[in-house]
């Protein structure tokens, strides 16, 4: 059965898979060092945490009863490309006004938030020197969003 409030397709037993008929996915240039690609990766999912309160699922609590903050209730698919394959995903992601946080080049030399927003404000969204990008929404149209992206190794 699928739900407005999951978009996931739940089977009739507990231990059975469950579907989404959504994806979050990450892509990331190919030529980040590693340190950058979970940094950019950790950075834009957070955006999409913040904003759509539909993709974060039930707080969660060990055997002692211990409360833990929730995650995303779904997994986060991480892909590279190379830079046009970005630059064609964010333009893809645009048309489709699909929800999506980018990180840019120019965020490595910042060091706080406000900074952060006045380096992406500063350039015009087709001159966005695009390192990652985060997008959510159904999961065909997502996929036709990151055409051309390889998941990550």
């Amino acid at each position: 059965m699928t739900t407005s409030t999951t978009s996931a397709t739940s089977m009739t037993t507990d231990t059975a898979p469950v579907r989404f008929d959504t994806k979050i996915a990450v892509v990331l240039r190919d030529d980040l060092q590693p340190w950058q690609r979970l940094n950019v990766t950790a950075f834009l999912v957070s955006g999409l945490g913040s904003e759509l309160p539909e993709v974060i699922g039930e707080p969660y609590a060990d055997a002692d009863g211990t409360p833990y903050l929730p995650m995303f209730r779904q997994p986060v698919l991480v892909f590279e490309g190379t830079k046009e394959t970005l630059t064609a995903a964010h333009s893809r992601a645009l048309s489709r006004a699909l929800p999506r946080a980018v990180f840019t080049s120019d965020l490595f030399t910042t060091g706080n938030d406000r900074d952060n927003r006045a380096a992406v404000r500063a350039v015009p969204k087709d001159q966005l020197d695009l390192v990652g990008l985060a997008v959510y929404g159904p999961r065909n149209a997502v996929d036709k969003v990151i055409k051309g992206a390889r998941m990550h190794p």
